[in-house]
């Protein structure tokens, strides 16, 4: 881990990764990337951390995208494959993730945020796929498609204008809003309804989802009763109904 990427690994299994840059509005720079890659891959392979909330340190920008004065002294045409740090792209995780959005997030800082399952932001936020204006390409955008209706998918990539964060969350793009002093307390309490859920259970739903976006409905079903086998056959799946029944929080034991 570098300075470019904090890292604060809580006892209540909760991740929070920032991105460290403030005066750089948090741009995927060299330094920011190879941080993330590190944060994401220290998340994953912690048993102890069961979801991980990513945000931008400030409160102006979440993260502007990519460093455009790299792109222009490099002479990048089609970015590497492993350029960009995008969980479950080109980053394999299996745990839950949150961006808590503080400020812009344009182009790769819609990118990164888009790619988490769950996203807060704050009220003053604001999203943008701005690659139309600087002539660059925005493919990883594709999957947009299973949370935004096409038009209004349409119109902002055509564009490349700004929407509010009231506007993406009126598309749902967004899943809750927060003041901005409120952001991370919106984003760990989010994190910690995903936590009371039965570990394995919480699993085999987002893989649901995701199964859900790629295939149809028949084979959808059948690979879903697949993912949910092990939570079904789990002790948890037995402490859960004792625990209701006599009326106490169950104990998780993720087993």
């Amino acid at each position: 881990m570098t300075d470019a990427v904090l890292f604060d690994a809580r006892d209540d299994g909760i991740a929070i990764i920032t991105i460290n840059r403030p005066e750089q509005r948090n741009a995927l720079g060299k330094d920011v990337r190879d941080g993330l890659f590190a944060a994401w891959d220290r998340f994953e392979k912690d048993p102890a951390l069961r979801i991980a909330i990513l945000t931008g340190a400030g409160e102006k920008a979440f993260c502007a995208g990519g460093d455009l004065k790299e792109m222009v002294e490099t002479g990048m045409s089609v970015p590497a494959r492993d350029m960009f740090p995008i969980p479950y792209d080109n980053i394999e995780l299996t745990k839950p993730t949150i961006a808590a959005v503080n400020g812009v997030a344009f182009a790769g800082g819609w990118m990164i945020s888009q790619a988490c399952d769950l996203c807060v932001a704050a009220t003053h936020a604001k999203f943008a796929i701005t690659e139309v204006k600087v002539g660059r390409g925005s493919p990883w955008a594709a999957p947009l498609i299973h949370m935004i209706p096409q038009r209004i998918f349409m119109e902002i990539v055509l564009t490349g204008k700004p929407i509010t964060a009231q506007r993406a969350y009126e598309i749902g793009l967004v899943n809750r809003l927060a003041e901005p002093e409120a952001l991370m307390d919106a984003a760990i309490e989010l994190a910690r309804e995903v936590l009371d859920g039965a570990p394995l259970s919480v699993k085999a739903a987002r893989e649901t989802v995701m199964l859900s976006t790629e295939m149809g409905r028949g084979a959808a079903l059948q690979a879903a009763r697949a993912a949910h086998e092990l939570t079904y056959n789990s002790q948890d799946a037995q402490e859960g109904p004792r625990a209701f029944a006599e009326k106490r929080k169950p104990e998780w034991k993720g087993r």
